[in-house]
């Protein structure tokens, strides 16, 4: 088995080329389509250096042949934060304000914790700055922002010898000129200028500000990054993948990566969405195991979205698809606590030295595990490209066994329960602790080590129905090749009467600022489509229910107040606090490709003593490139191909579509 990789018929004929690439911690997933010709690839991912796998990724599988348009989701600008390797940043908002980075708000993320920690802010105190200027609630200025206070902020900015800067001044969603003024005045240091009303045009200063800060960390790495990919890609058009599941072009990516921090995990959902109608169900629960983390999110006939979210614990106001991630992957470190109980991830060997049977490390992790407990084919490990080395992983468990007092089997399955177990844990948050039974909905498993764990995980929540993509590895890449060009964009607008025609005249200008920025993309008007959303509360409370803008929408908000919270006050004053605009173009034309119905027996490519719940067995070993649509096969058996493994426990019966989709269901 190996990639499939671009042919040439004649040197003459160069097809139209759409790519999109995934870069992960481990491995860096490509998926081309070449007029109508699907291509697929994986290699390493180079940490040092992203783009080298890029392009050393695109050479093996296009040869001298460059896409015409490649959409890229990275973790450069998660890792940057969650490494805390980001930029050296400076911090201008109101004098007496320059704390409200350490302060935050008084909410705990975990309630009973005895000895809570929050992690330290990003700008030291030394580097934040005071500004003399105050703007109100109402845009009037009631200290404006002098010349020669323009010219202190200039001199401090240079003395602090700052990577990035960040402008956060009170109630600018209100009036802009103070902080656009700061910003004009520190742009010829040549230095990124993040500005908060720019990237968050909402009230809540905190919020703002903190978003603000996150963006500056970030972005002298992640513009580095992306004028280097640029480039190397000089004959192609480059798009970036936001977090909310669509994609920019790199100038907007370069100005504002906050937008990017958690765009490999959603273009994984946007790649499930895509394949929704072929699945058969649209309401499922990804499941994304990869080399670093899991990444899990529910899918309800549509992508969550959610506008708050907390990577590595600071906050970020911008629109994310409602994804959870724990530390739990292919390549998370297994150990034995102080107490002696066995714990895996959140550490990760990562790319570099990676899992044991990789060849450079020598600590135990969970696909050392897998390989011990027979759940990974090591001659047909990527495809039979990347070899694996069964007698690292052999010592490596062993010593973990040994710390344990017990056998290598026995340590590999405790690893595997364990992490299996930290996955449990993260879906019932997106489930059960949102009111949802995972019950009523399917598995899609994907990501390089998803398939291998699926079945298990499934029976563990109740779950009697998992699916598995073709290409399961390579669905983040998928999900990037087909995004689509894509705006949001708020302002707060408090309004004690709200009705439909009042809240579309206020977001007309945000609609016309997003069809004109899709336009200088290259979309077509006729392909543009916009969503207006509503943050609404009762007059009162502090925070708000975001809804779709429709005739209806007081009446349904009351209903999504009941839903939320179990009770709703249709007799109570309602406000709106923001408005937000969706707008999106249409994305490239890429759909699930129809699978050859069966023609012959199947026959297993070779067999395998694997771990099957308590006991080894000797099971089938299927190649994914031998399966056809109508097959059915009841478990235990193994499915290797390219992109990943998928073990199928005995308790589920195999049943491929005609797409290829791998539906696993609970024998009767």
């Amino acid at each position: 088995m190996s990639a499939r990789r671009l042919k040439h018929t004649r040197a003459a004929a160069r097809p139209v080329i759409l790519a999109g690439i995934d870069t992960g911690g481990t491995f860096t997933d490509l998926v081309a389509i070449a007029d109508g010709q699907l291509l697929v690839h994986k290699v390493p991912s180079t940490p040092d250096d992203p783009a080298r796998a890029v392009m050393t990724g695109l050479a093996e599988m296009l040869g001298d042949a460059a896409p015409e348009l490649l959409t890229y989701s990275s973790t450069v600008a998660t890792n940057a934060l969650l490494e805390g390797k980001g930029a050296r940043v400076a911090l201008f908002t109101n004098a007496g304000f320059e704390d409200l980075i350490e302060i935050g708000r008084q909410n705990r993320t975990d309630l009973y914790a005895l000895s809570p920690s929050r992690p330290a802010p990003l700008v030291t105190r030394a580097m934040r700055h005071g500004v003399a200027e105050r703007t109100l609630f109402d845009g009037s200025e009631l200290k404006p922002l002098s010349r020669a206070e323009l010219s202190r902020i200039v001199a401090a900015a240079r003395r602090s010898r700052a990577d990035a800067f960040a402008v956060c001044l009170l109630h600018s969603y209100a009036n802009p000129s103070a902080e656009d003024a700061i910003a004009r005045a520190l742009e010829p240091l040549g230095k990124p200028v993040s500005v908060s009303h720019r990237i968050l045009s909402e009230y809540r200063e905190y919020e703002r500000l903190s978003t603000a800060v996150v963006n500056a960390y970030v972005a002298p790495t992640m513009a580095s990054h992306l004028e280097n990919l640029r480039r190397k890609l000089a004959r192609t058009r480059l798009r970036v993948m936001q977090s909310n599941g669509q994609a920019v072009g790199v100038e907007l990516a370069r100005a504002e990566p906050v937008r990017t921090i958690l765009s490999g995990p959603a273009a994984g959902v946007i790649g499930a969405a895509a394949m929704a109608k072929s699945l058969g169900t649209d309401r499922f629960i990804t499941f994304d195991m990869g080399g670093t983390s899991t990444d899990v999110s529910l899918f309800d006939r549509r992508a969550r979205i959610r506008t708050l979210s907390y990577p590595n614990g600071y906050a970020v106001r911008t629109p994310v698809v409602d994804i959870h991630t724990v530390g739990a992957g292919g390549g998370s470190l297994a150990r034995l606590d102080a107490g002696g109980s066995l714990r895996v991830g959140p550490e990760s060997a990562g790319a570099n030295p990676g899992p044991a049977c990789y060849g450079r490390g020598v600590a135990p992790t969970v696909t050392d595990a897998d390989l011990v407990a027979g759940r990974l084919v090591a001659q047909s490990f990527l495809g039979g490209r990347m070899a694996l080395f069964p007698e690292r992983a052999d010592r490596a468990i062993g010593e973990l066994a040994r710390a344990m007092k017990t056998d290598p089997l026995a340590a590999a399955r405790g690893v595997i329960r364990v992490v299996n177990a930290n996955m449990e844990r993260a879906i019932r948050v997106i489930t059960v602790e949102r009111g949802f039974d995972p019950r009523d909905f399917s598995m899609l498993a994907f990501g390089g080590a998803g398939p291998m764990h699926a079945c298990e995980l499934a029976m563990d929540l109740g779950i009697r129905h998992v699916v598995m993509p073709r290409n399961p590895g390579l669905l983040c890449a998928w999900g990037a090749l087909g995004a689509p060009l894509g705006r949001e964009y708020s302002l707060t607008a408090i309004d004690s009467e709200p009705g439909f025609a009042r809240v579309i005249r206020r977001a007309r200008p945000l609609i016309e600022r997003a069809r004109a920025e899709l336009a200088g993309e290259g979309v077509r008007a006729a392909d543009i489509t916009h969503e207006v959303f509503a943050d609404m509360r009762y007059r009162g409370q502090s925070y708000e229910i975001e809804v779709p803008v429709t005739d209806g929408f007081v009446e349904q908000f009351h209903e999504m107040h009941r839903r939320t919270f179990g009770h709703a006050a249709p007799e109570a004053a309602v406000e709106i606090v923001n408005i937000r605009v969706r707008s999106r173009g249409a994305g490239a034309p890429v759909k699930p490709q129809p699978l050859a119905p069966a023609r012959r027996k199947l026959v297993a490519v070779t067999k395998i003593e694997t771990l099957v719940g308590e006991r080894r067995r000797t099971i089938e070993v299927y190649s994914r490139e031998h399966l056809a649509a109508g097959m059915r096969l009841r478990g235990p058996f193994i499915v290797v191909e390219l992109s990943s493994t998928t073990y199928v426990a005995p308790e589920f019966t195999m049943r491929v579509d005609e797409f290829g989709n791998l539906h696993l269901e609970v024998s009767a």
